[in-house]
């Protein structure tokens, strides 16, 4: 239910969350808002801080991975209301379990970096010129 005491313009919404007026307009069309939008008597969108608060969980779902027709699966099962809890833990832990897997391969792309960087700089410390792009054995090679 949308906070009905402070109303926020697009551009308000915009500044608090970092997307563009674009990318709420977007959203809007594409059925991520949990609660339809809200017009004042000019026709012009009025936000609540409810609004800008899903919105704010939508930033972190999309920012972390989640492809827009999970989140927008995630939004119906919110306004459809009580009862769906369970789909939407089994769509939680999914991503979950997706982003985990993100960190896992980030990890050891960032530990083959850290290991190229520590030959660069023993070559720059050293003023060798071995310049071996071997990868220490405890990082896999696709």
């Amino acid at each position: 239910m949308t906070d009905t005491a402070v109303e926020l313009s697009i551009g308000e919404v915009a500044a608090r969350t970092g997307l563009s007026v674009h990318a709420l307009r977007f959203y809007e069309r594409e059925g991520i808002l949990a609660a339809p939008v809200r017009r004042n008597s000019g026709g012009r969108r009025v936000y609540g801080l409810d609004d800008v608060e899903w919105l704010n969980l939508c930033i972190i779902l999309r920012a972390s991975g989640m492809p827009l027709p999970a989140v927008r699966r995630y939004t119906e099962l919110v306004r459809d209301g009580g009862g769906n809890e369970k789909d939407r833990l089994d769509l939680l832990r999914q991503h979950q379990d997706d982003v985990r897997a993100q960190i896992a391969r980030l990890t050891e792309c960032l530990d083959l970096i850290t290991f190229k960087v520590g030959v660069y700089e023993d070559i720059v410390e050293t003023g060798t010129t071995d310049h071996s792009c071997e990868a220490p054995p405890s990082v896999p090679r696709d």
